[in-house]
């Protein structure tokens, strides 16, 4: 039995939410197990721009703060409720970052990850996420990892999101072998993952767009075959690019483009609307507020498609892991570790794009033995 847990809690200040929040080492009871429920101690929680959102940005929570964030979270099972989960216990796990209820209709028809009575940790699944040293969730959810995956605990953390979220939304893009691909906002987040789950998938050309031209170029060992720099956002620049492109690899490229927009901000979202053309589709994975104007008419002009894709159902998150733990899918370049305790400089680093490529996992520093 866990008597006490160790977290960074998001507080408003003293003029409440709206005067924004800082973050606070709290020391509080370890989380009551409910039947069903697994207590984990964490390796490793991502810092996502959803946490950046809450913290800086004035995106709301629906349980309000005080709250301790974090939804990427993986960890060591060290307690379970029911004689049933026992079998987890020691085990090493990917601990899911939105928790479906199984039972609605949606769920029900396989698109869990769309669970409209679905909750999240340190949202709306209590109000303890990952920044802390143990979560309580239910153990049917949680993800064990192979005991012979070669890669630290505490960065398989983003499978939970970061990973497996374009994993999906490479599948609901229904992606062939020898399809055309371009990624919007390559270099972000997600886009990192986009470009390698639409290489595996078999796509002949994966096109990254995004605005820094030394991180795309890096990116050219990691799934993309050619890289644009957006520049000033010259749609007509962008689309002769892709046209020289595709001349070069003998590729036509009046249609049948995949386009995912994984930046996540309007102008990406735009992008992909003008670049979109015949019998091709836009797959938006990233979130951006705000409304855009356009002609929806040319989508059924150009007989093509406007997907949305929304996380992850981690009952796919196995599929995620054994990819990752073979090298399909590489994570290393794309994450760091560093203690739970600088947490507060990490998010100003990131509020800031100072990371590069590199997705932040804060590791557990309370633990006896951090992974």
């Amino acid at each position: 039995m866990h008597l006490t847990c160790n977290a960074w809690q998001m507080q408003p200040g003293a003029g409440g939410a709206a005067a924004g929040f800082s973050l606070e080492a709290i020391d509080l009871p370890a989380p009551q197990l409910s039947a069903g429920e697994a207590l984990v101690e964490i390796a490793g929680c991502g810092i996502c721009g959803t946490d950046l959102s809450y913290f800086y940005g004035g995106v709301p929570t629906v349980a309000s703060p005080p709250l301790i964030l974090g939804h990427e979270v993986s960890g060591r099972v060290v307690e379970v409720a029911t004689a049933a989960d026992e079998a987890l216990l020691g085990r090493h796990v990917v601990v899911p970052t939105v928790i479906p209820c199984r039972k609605c209709e949606l769920c029900r028809s396989g698109r869990a990850n769309r669970c409209l009575r679905q909750r999240m940790l340190g949202g709306n699944y209590g109000t303890r996420g990952g920044f802390a040293s143990h979560v309580a969730v239910p153990a049917g959810e949680l993800t064990p990892i192979p005991e012979d995956c070669p890669l630290p605990l505490a960065r398989m953390a983003v499978v939970a999101d970061a990973v497996s979220t374009p994993f999906q939304a490479v599948r609901r893009a229904r992606l062939n072998a020898g399809d055309k691909v371009i990624v919007i906002g390559a270099t972000g987040g997600l886009g990192v993952y986009v470009s390698q789950w639409a290489k595996l998938a078999g796509a002949a050309m994966v096109v990254g767009i995004a605005r820094d031209a030394a991180r795309l170029d890096e990116l050219k060992a990691h799934g993309l075959d050619a890289a644009i720099p957006v520049g000033d956002g010259d749609v007509d620049h962008i689309r002769h690019e892709l046209w020289n492109l595709c001349r070069a690899g003998g590729h036509n490229p009046r249609w049948s483009w995949t386009i995912f927009e994984a930046s996540g901000t309007l102008a990406g979202q735009r992008l992909g609307l003008d670049l979109l053309t015949f019998a091709s589709k836009l797959i938006l994975v990233g979130y951006a507020g705000g409304d855009i104007t356009t002609a929806l008419s040319k989508v059924m002009a150009y007989d093509a498609e406007i997907i949305g894709s929304w996380g992850c159902d981690p009952r796919l998150y196995a599929d995620v892991i054994a990819h990752v733990s073979s090298g399909d899918v590489d994570i290393m370049p794309f994450t760091e570790t560093r203690p739970m305790s600088r947490i507060r400089e990490s998010f100003a680093e990131l509020k800031e794009r100072r990371s590069g490529l590199r997705r932040i996992v804060l590791t557990n520093d309370w633990a006896a033995e951090p992974d």
